[in-house]
C-alpha cells in the first residue's frame, strides 16, 4: 500500500481540489524564508536572551518586546507542563517517519513521553490549530507510534515567528478529520468539487485555474 505524504494531507484538509492541482505541477521546495522561521523553534531560549536591536533582524512577525513577552509567557505555560526543555532540545530534528497509512518529515520528536512536535512558518489562530495542522499532527502521532509501536496521544504545533506553542491532544473528532483527509487523497481521480468556503481561495495560487470568482473588499463593501 501506498503511504500518502503529510504534505498532501496538509493540502487535501485545507482543500481537497487545491491538492489536484498540486499534484500536476512539479514538486517545489520550500523558499529559504520558510527554513529560517523554522530554524526559530531550535533557537528559543537564544531568543529569549537576543536584544531589541538585534531580535528585530530575526524572521518574526510581531515587535520584539511583543515577541519576547509571548516567549516568556509560552516558556511559563509550558514549565508547567514539563516540555519546555523537551521542545527547546528534542529528542530527534526532521525525522523522516513511516508508519501504516502515512510517512513525512517530523520536525521534533519528544521523549518520555513520545510525541511529535511540527514547526508552520504562518500564523496561528487566535485559538487551537488550524485544520489543516490538526490533520497533520494526527498523521504524524500516528506515524510516530507505528514506528515505535507504543501510543501517542497528544502532539505540539509551533509558530515560532508569533513565538506561540500549541498542544493538541488527539480527540475523537481529530481523528475522524485525518480519516477524511486520507479517504479524501487516496479516492482523487480528476479535480473534486469546488470548496464551498470562498474565503479559502482568496488566498489560493490556483483559484484563476479552478474558476472560482472571490470577492473583492470593494464588493464586500457593496461597491461592487
Amino acid at each position: 500500500m501506498t503511504r500518502v505524504s503529510f504534505s498532501d494531507l496538509r493540502t487535501a484538509a485545507y482543500c481537497p481540489r487545491k491538492l489536484y492541482y498540486v499534484r500536476r505541477e512539479e514538486r517545489r521546495e520550500p523558499p529559504p524564508e520558510v527554513d529560517a522561521v523554522r530554524d526559530l523553534a531550535f533557537r528559543y531560549e537564544e531568543l529569549l536572551e537576543t536584544e531589541d536591536e538585534a531580535l528585530a533582524n530575526e524572521p518574526i512577525a510581531l515587535p520584539p518586546a511583543t515577541y519576547r513577552a509571548r516567549l516568556e509567557r509560552t516558556r511559563t505555560r509550558l514549565e508547567e507542563h514539563d516540555r519546555w526543555t523537551a521542545l527547546c532540545h528534542p529528542s530527534e530534528r526532521d525525522h523522516l517517519t513511516t508508519g501504516r497509512h502515512c510517512r513525512g518529515v517530523v520536525h521534533k520528536v519528544l521523549a518520555d513521553p513520545l510525541e511529535p512536535a511540527l514547526v508552520s512558518p504562518g500564523r496561528p489562530p487566535d485559538r487551537g490549530v488550524w485544520e489543516p495542522h490538526t490533520v497533520h499532527a494526527v498523521a504524524a502521532a500516528k506515524a510516530l507510534a507505528w514506528e515505535h509501536e507504543t501510543p501517542v496521544e497528544t502532539a505540539w504545533l509551533e509558530y515560532p515567528a508569533y513565538g506561540a506553542i500549541r498542544r493538541l491532544e488527539l480527540t475523537t473528532r481529530r481523528k475522524a478529520r485525518y480519516r477524511r483527509a486520507l479517504r479524501a487523497v487516496r479516492e482523487l481521480d480528476g479535480p473534486p468539487a469546488r470548496t464551498r468556503n470562498r474565503e479559502k481561495c482568496a488566498s489560493c495560487s490556483y483559484a484563476g485555474e479552478c474558476g472560482v470568482r472571490t470577492r473583492t473588499l470593494r464588493s464586500l463593501l457593496g461597491f461592487g
